[in-house]
């Protein structure tokens, strides 16, 4: 690793490759419990060209990389399980292109969400696929990112137009086309979104653009239990309602961000809903959403028109994480995330909620309720990760019994590889030789995704 990291430092230069303490550590985990683990060195590339240089020397001496935005990942995607080389992207930070016109943005992979929006809404344009974090284009790309605004516009797969990536080889591709639609071929775009580093490293995106709508408003509901606001969050899907957003928060996690954020919201089952367009359509969309809620018992409806209001709730709702982790100090977060079909939400929720009652767990449900996703969390002490792991794996066996899936859009990364064997066994060998095509030496973040791929060592 020695003489790989001096000709390293030779054709990129010393600012480039780093191996102080400092920054092993800071690429060593990501935001969960997973165990970090220092990579051997942190490469930054400032360009398209240098990925493919540090790629092509880690192939032929069969060097593990690892690709790392910001660490915001959840299933420990961004840790060098096997060491070797963090490929830090966040100096590909320039935005290459803005085009009105055919409302798509093409940009570097290391270009955050936060600052894509902010250059795109001087053109009255925004970028839908909201996951929360701050997280790179790249990184939201490499595992099909999801969030609030899902149950509208779809996640990242469906608004990635086309890719540039570097293969393990160092050969640099172009995937897709900047058309809103192309039947070209194999659509190796889809399959490099969601691969989570393991296939190729990406380095540009060219992602779809939405016009701001004119008007927006905010409802906030409150329910007596579990069951009937996931009934609502169903019923409002399923009788065509074009909302942008529909969150559910279970008692805890309200009571959690009332404590965070100064929030006075009655602590129980709750709904977050936004429709946008025009003043219109958005009242005809909060009539049939209150008629629902009201019919399933709703307790309560506040309306905020008010921008600023709208955006404490949605900052409350985004804090929810660090509200929990508040409320329990000394803890490691722990969460999870299934997705069942519409009809079975309110069952997986109730399920869910008596896992935690059953194992004593601290933490709480929340979900992007209009997708059938849910993501149960935990606040972990010293000697309850088998706890939690029994929790997960349960809560995994019920998704799939209801025909649901172990991950809606955290992703496979470390965490969830026994649970894609379980829901998708039978394709496991499929997957594999799609690894051993693209990356034949196994360099490409290995340990992550297939329980088999081949894994090499620095």
């Amino acid at each position: 690793m020695t003489e790989a990291k001096q000709e390293l430092r030779d054709a990129l230069g010393d600012d480039r490759v780093r191996d102080g303490d400092s920054e092993l550590d800071l690429h060593a985990g990501d935001l969960t419990f997973h165990p970090p683990h220092r990579p051997d060195i942190v490469v930054y590339p400032g360009t398209t060209d240098d990925v493919a240089v540090v790629l092509t020397l880690a192939n032929e001496r069969r060097i593990p990389v690892t690709p790392f935005g910001v660490g915001t990942s959840l299933e420990g995607h961004v840790i060098p399980v096997h060491g070797g080389i963090s490929l830090d992207l966040s100096r590909l930070d320039r935005i290459l292109e803005i085009s009105s016109e055919n409302l798509t943005a093409t940009v570097q992979a290391g270009v955050t969400r936060l600052t894509l929006g902010q250059a795109v809404g001087a053109h009255g344009l925004f970028f839908p696929v909201d996951p929360g974090a701050d997280a790179t284009l790249g990184g939201m790309a490499a595992t099909n990112a999801a969030g609030t605004t899902t149950v509208r516009y779809g996640k990242m797969r469906a608004n990635t137009l086309a890719l540039e990536a570097v293969l393990a080889d160092g050969r640099v591709i172009r995937t897709g086309s900047r058309t809103a639609k192309t039947s070209a071929g194999y659509d190796l775009t889809g399959l490099l979104v969601g691969s989570e580093g393991t296939l190729a490293v990406i380095t540009e995106v060219t992602v779809r653009l939405h016009a701001i709508q004119e008007h927006a408003v905010a409802l906030r509901i409150a329910f007596p239990d579990i069951e009937s606001a996931c009934r609502t969050a169903a019923g409002v899907v399923a009788a065509g309602s074009g909302v942008t957003r529909v969150e559910f928060l279970d008692a805890s996690t309200v009571a959690a961000v009332n404590a965070y954020s100064g929030t006075s919201y009655p602590e129980g089952p709750c709904l977050f809903i936004e429709a946008s367009g025009s003043e219109e359509v958005v009242l005809a969309d909060l009539e049939l959403v209150q008629a629902i809620a009201q019919a399933e018992g709703s307790t309560e409806i506040i309306t905020e028109r008010d921008p600023d209001a709208r955006a404490r709730l949605w900052k409350a709702r985004h804090d929810v994480a660090h509200a929990t982790a508040a409320k329990f100090p000394g803890t490691k977060e722990r969460t999870t995330d299934v997705c069942v079909p519409l009809t079975e939400l309110a069952g997986a929720a109730r399920f869910a909620q008596a896992e935690l009652d059953r194992l004593g767990l601290n933490g709480g449900i929340v979900g992007h309720a209009g997708d059938g996703n849910l993501h149960v969390g935990v606040q972990v002490k010293d000697g309850e990760i088998a706890l939690s792991d029994e929790l997960v794996h349960n809560v995994v066996d019920d998704a799939l019994a209801r025909g649901g899936t172990c991950t809606g859009e955290h992703g496979i990364g470390l965490g969830k590889i026994e649970a894609l064997e379980q829901e998708h066994g039978d394709l496991i060998p499929l997957m594999l030789a799609i690894k051993a095509s693209f990356d034949p030496n196994g360099i490409l973040n290995p340990g992550k995704v297939l329980p088999a791929a081949a894994t090499v060592h620095a």
